[in-house]
């Protein structure tokens, strides 16, 4: 009884998380990896090496690096490169920015994580970039948005090492903790 309405209920549903799954993906900002940018990128990395807990044995400080230049063009503030932020704004807020690397446009599905040994960063900020890299050429870049630290945590879906996430199948490298890019805020595209 009343199982049309019901579908019908669902459906409307649906097509409504569609679209604003879509809107999201319009929200992402992309920026131009520019030739300086890669400069500034490669100095710091090799002046960094490998660095304690690295997800990736130190394969993703280049990657790292160029999302911190990236997120700079939309917050315009200063690069700090401390333990606990990388950004910080002018009114004062810190950032701490999240990479991934990529082959193509993320979408408002995929998610972001940080690391369960970067939780107590004392940073205001997570925001999260996808860097696209394709037969080892840096290509676009997306600042994806936004979240307080304590929102984060309180929003995040904790994934423990070897587990396999069953959002996207794939295996956990450490314990992180992952919110998908359509939770984000978004920044305003004035500052592009």
């Amino acid at each position: 009884m009343g199982s049309s309405s019901d579908s019908k209920v669902t459906g409307l549903e649906s097509k409504r998380a569609t679209m604003r799954l879509r809107d999201k993906e319009n929200t992402m900002i992309q920026v131009e990896i520019t030739e300086d940018m890669k400069k500034r990128a490669w100095a710091k990395s090799r002046e960094m090496g490998v660095i304690k807990n690295s997800i990736m044995n130190g394969d993703g400080n280049i990657a790292g690096f160029i999302g911190e230049e990236v997120a700079n063009v939309v917050i315009e503030g200063s690069i700090s490169n401390t333990y606990d932020y990388d950004i910080v704004d002018n009114d004062g807020t810190k950032y701490d920015v999240k990479t991934k690397r990529c082959t193509s446009k993320p979408k408002p599905y995929y998610d972001c994580s940080v690391a369960n040994f970067n939780t107590k960063q004392q940073c205001d900020r997570y925001v999260f970039v996808r860097v696209e890299n394709k037969n080892r050429r840096w290509g676009r870049a997306w600042v994806l948005g936004w979240l307080g630290h304590d929102e984060y945590f309180e929003k995040s879906r904790h994934l423990k090492k070897g587990q396999i996430d069953p959002s996207n199948n794939f295996v956990v490298r450490a314990d992180c903790h992952n919110v998908a890019i359509s939770e984000l805020n978004e920044f305003r595209r004035s500052k592009c």
